[in-house]
């Protein structure tokens, strides 16, 4: 087998593709384009151009590649290599396989984002040599990874970890699914930017207003900014998300008490009090024989798990990734 692989992270808001070296995670060149919610024609375009110009980067040829994977942010089908519902993505039943194939010519392997980004924390991040954890993302959506004796575990249908849709507040918040109440719904970056903007629709002053400047889109470092400006809007939002994010930890953990919990995602990453509160919280509401046993930290591979993760789509798939 060929040492390098695309490994491309498509997620809620980007496209982020690179050249990795399989053996030892090392990424040789990446790319990234936005995505935000696009018809599934515009994504498939966008996602070629992305790998195009990450393989233009690394100066490597299409024949030197053992593979490309692929992690989308929604439900898929493995085996066909199928988006099935992205509902982020405003996309449905785009056949990833059959298209990146058909255009590089080359072996495609799909996977959810999160069990993808959780491959590659447990392969070369701060899951190796872990054997029960617990991959939490917190981005446009909530997904986790589940990994159980060594072994991902993807539940009956094939959709195991949908932890943004655990229910926070019964009849609360509408969600993306279409359901109430759902966490991603409170502690999403979608939900955190969708809170602000209405707070201060409402006339409350907030610094965030003059630090926009993109489509008016709230970045993770705007929010950082913001709070270590004292910003009282931005404060009591994050607290707000922090408290029902922590809920929905703690709840893994009384269920599931794993050894570890591995927390990625722009905010995780950029925003440390938004991190802190968190976890502070959650020992507070798991039970404490299972909390004391239940490690936490970040990614070790920060945002790009999900790049190295699914670059390894290949090896996993053909069982040459141990855990």
């Amino acid at each position: 087998m060929k040492k390098y692989s695309v490994g491309v992270d498509l997620g809620g808001t980007k496209i982020l593709a690179g050249i990795v070296n399989t053996e030892s995670g090392e990424i040789i060149a990446s790319a990234k384009k936005r995505t935000l919610k696009e018809s599934g024609k515009s994504i498939e375009e966008n996602l070629i151009e992305t790998i195009e110009k990450a393989i233009y980067e690394a100066n490597i040829a299409i024949s030197e590649l053992s593979s490309i994977g692929i992690g989308a942010a929604g439900q898929v089908d493995r085996e066909n290599g199928v988006l099935i519902a992205a509902p982020n993505l405003n996309c449905y039943d785009l056949k990833l396989k059959e298209i990146i194939e058909k255009r590089f010519k080359t072996h495609v392997f799909v996977g959810n984002d999160v069990e993808v980004a959780t491959i590659g924390e447990i392969t070369f991040g701060n899951g190796v040599g872990y054997k029960n954890l617990v991959c939490i993302f917190v981005g446009t959506g909530i997904g986790s990874g589940i990994l159980c004796n060594g072994e991902l575990h993807r539940g009956a249908s094939g959709t195991a970890g949908e932890i943004g849709h655990i229910i926070v507040s019964t009849g609360g918040r509408l969600c993306g699914c279409g359901e109430n109440g759902c966490l991603e719904a409170y502690a999403s970056r979608t939900a955190i930017e969708k809170r602000i903007t209405g707070i201060i629709k409402k006339g409350h002053s907030s610094v965030i207003k003059d630090l926009l400047h993109e489509n008016n889109i709230i970045k993770s470092k705007y929010i950082r900014k913001a709070l270590e400006l004292n910003d009282e809007v931005v404060f009591n939002v994050i607290t707000e998300a922090a408290e029902y994010l922590s809920s929905g930890i703690a709840s893994v953990i009384n269920f599931y008490n794993p050894e570890l919990i591995i927390m990625g995602g722009g905010l995780i990453e950029a925003v440390d009090f938004f991190y802190d509160i968190t976890i502070k919280k959650t020992h507070t509401k798991s039970l404490a024989i299972a909390s004391s046993c239940t490690k936490i930290k970040r990614t070790g591979l920060k945002d790009f798990s999900g790049l190295i993760g699914a670059a390894l789509l290949e090896k996993y798939y053909s069982n040459k990734v141990k855990v």
